[in-house]
């Protein structure tokens, strides 16, 4: 039996979450009774990487060009093959016959945009259920998981289980550590590389998207290690000019609240929180963001919150690690020089 890891890839490179996803399917194998790990990668990716988190078998696909959830999803079920019980629209499958089968397959992906949108998609084609954002699954012995995953954006813990002939699991992207194998106490496996053509339908291609790193060097914001996030008081779209300033000094990318995308300054792509993007940055440099709930679901995972405001009483300043009142178009500029007067960058 296996474990499959569906890999996405940042810059040509495993993304983090990924990595995070890799680790809980390797923590998976003994409990689904599985002999492995394979990793499935639309596209070519480090191999190396792959096996330092546990990957056995690495399943290269070829035959779909960019992101097309729908495809992806056709694949990984031929991949299941009759553990998924592949089946269309009204008709039964291993996926809808009760309980009663241990879940000794399953399929992991992380908590991303395109990881629950794709097993989602296998959820509907092979009509097994999906549980998402998980971060913790365990078994006590045969039979169905138990697991722990996140609802209401992170802010509650739920313990759950899942009986299934295959479980179908995304993994919550800031809930989870990404540990290589050999922290683990046990060396990488040798992988085994499998070439996979895609046999889909143009109906599978119906949705597809071809995506570009925008000049943001591949830095995505759902991995990006800094993120400078900017809100209501920004005070317009040219507002952001200090803060784009600033990202790009640090490596990072431009974050932004709700009420910015509602306003029309930047696209919602760019958009934390709840309805937005979930990161999980190292430092999260919040500039005139008043700190709604929904916003902070979404930058709860951050190692470290810097807010800047001039309301000392705002939500984002007491939830932040350092807080600085001031106008962020003081701030900020300040910041920027005296990082190019130490010389730490250019």
């Amino acid at each position: 039996m296996t474990v499959w890891c569906l890999v996405e890839l940042d810059g040509g490179a495993v993304a983090d979450a990924s990595l995070r996803a890799l680790t809980l399917a390797r923590d998976l194998r003994p409990a689904a009774g599985a002999d492995g790990v394979a990793a499935v990668v639309f596209g070519d990716a480090p191999l190396a990487d792959l096996a330092a988190y546990g990957a056995s078998d690495v399943y290269l696909v070829s035959g779909v060009d960019g992101y097309a959830p729908q495809a992806w999803a056709r694949v990984l079920a031929g991949l299941l093959g009759p553990a998924a019980g592949e089946t269309g629209a009204g008709e039964t499958g291993p996926g809808n016959a009760g309980g009663g089968d241990s879940a000794r397959h399953a399929v992991v992906a992380a908590g991303t945009e395109h990881g629950n949108e794709v097993l989602a998609h296998l959820g509907a084609i092979t009509g097994l259920p999906m549980a998402a954002n998980c971060v913790a699954v365990s078994a006590s012995g045969p039979g169905p998981l138990d697991l722990v995953r996140q609802r209401w954006a992170g802010l509650l813990l739920e313990e759950a289980v899942l009986d299934a002939p295959a479980a179908l699991l995304t993994v919550a992207t800031d809930a989870v550590a990404a540990v290589p194998a050999a922290g683990s106490g046990s060396a990488p496996v040798p992988v085994t590389v499998h070439q996979a053509t895609a046999a889909v339908t143009g109906a599978d291609l119906a949705v597809r998207a071809v995506e570009t790193s925008g000049g943001t060097g591949g830095v995505s914001l759902a991995t990006a290690r800094v993120v400078v996030g900017g809100g209501r008081g920004v005070g317009s779209a040219e507002g952001f000019a200090p803060l784009e300033e600033l990202a790009a000094l640090l490596g990072g990318v431009v974050g932004v609240s709700r009420v910015v995308t509602s306003e029309g300054w930047r696209p919602h792509s760019m958009q934390v929180g709840q309805t937005g993007t979930k990161i999980t940055p190292d430092l999260y440099l919040a500039c005139g963001i008043s700190g709604a709930i929904q916003h902070f679901a979404g930058c709860a995972g951050a190692r470290h919150i810097i807010a800047i405001n001039t309301d000392a009483s705002a939500p984002m300043m007491t939830r932040a690690d350092y807080a600085v009142v001031g106008d962020l178009h003081e701030v900020l500029p300040a910041l920027v020089k005296a990082l190019r007067d130490r010389g730490l960058w250019r």
